[in-house]
């Protein structure tokens, strides 16, 4: 790491100047950076290891579709051919699952615009019987 960096995870001047404000700005921020001056020799590898994880859980997983399955064959090819099937068949009835939430979705939708419809409606309805109660005839002029 390069030591000569201003603001570096160690108890410089500038690292604790800019937690002090952190907390005095807002205290998560101030707390961020203690946590920073801590712990922030640690990140790179702590990075390093995440990367590596993730790299190595998503290593088996092959695009097919929208959609990725894991890459799986046994010594067994009457399985593989049974797993194979039920994976296609669990991707239709996803597939199914999504549309018919599609269609609930849009039926929402049309059901909320129809009771915004509605209540605007009702609203234009009172407005503009008001306003045919106010605008009634002028007030008389008496002459004394």
């Amino acid at each position: 790491m390069n030591q000569s960096a201003l603001i570096r995870p160690a108890w410089t001047p500038a690292t604790i100047a800019l937690m002090v404000l952190g907390f005095v700005v807002f205290w998560p921020l101030g707390l961020a950076m203690l946590a920073f001056i801590i712990f922030g020799d640690r990140l790179n590898g702590f990075k390093r290891d995440i990367n590596q994880a993730t790299d190595g859980m998503f290593c088996g997983f092959r695009r097919t579709g929208r959609r990725y399955r894991q890459q799986f064959n046994s010594d067994n090819v009457v399985f593989d051919d049974w797993r194979r099937a039920e994976l296609d068949r669990l991707e239709q009835e996803r597939q199914k699952l999504d549309e018919m939430r599609a269609e609930f979705d849009a039926y929402v939708r049309e059901l909320r615009r129809a009771k915004d419809q509605e209540e605007f409606d009702r609203f234009m309805r009172e407005r503009n019987a008001s306003r045919r109660t106010d605008v009634g005839p002028g007030p008389e002029f008496q002459t004394p």
